[in-house]
């Protein structure tokens, strides 16, 4: 799911420390954040961001367990714009507006 929230005049890693996601690390020119759900860490909000100009970009997903690679496992995440996606893009526009 993708939001946009326009002209932020604030460090992208502070506004979204105060929506509740901490900075994992930057991948290219996108940094990457998470807000776990469960003391053991996932379920999880995983955000990636990046400025376009003022704009700050937010792509996210919701993992539902903690990723396993081979022949024939997947990551299990969400990714459609409804259920938990939908309310916490609401809940994270409303904090950073």
């Amino acid at each position: 799911m993708q939001i946009k929230i326009e002209a932020i005049k604030e460090n992208p890693v502070s506004l979204l420390r105060r929506a509740g996601y901490t900075f994992q690390r930057n991948e290219q020119d996108e940094m990457s954040f998470v807000r776990p759900l469960a003391r053991s860490g996932y379920p999880r909000f995983h955000m990636y961001a990046h400025l376009e100009g003022a704009a700050l970009i937010i792509n996210f997903h919701l993992d539902q367990k903690k990723e396993t690679y081979g022949t024939g496992t997947r990551h299990q995440g969400e990714y459609e714009d409804e259920g938990a996606l939908k309310v916490e893009a609401i809940r994270i526009q409303q904090v950073l507006h």
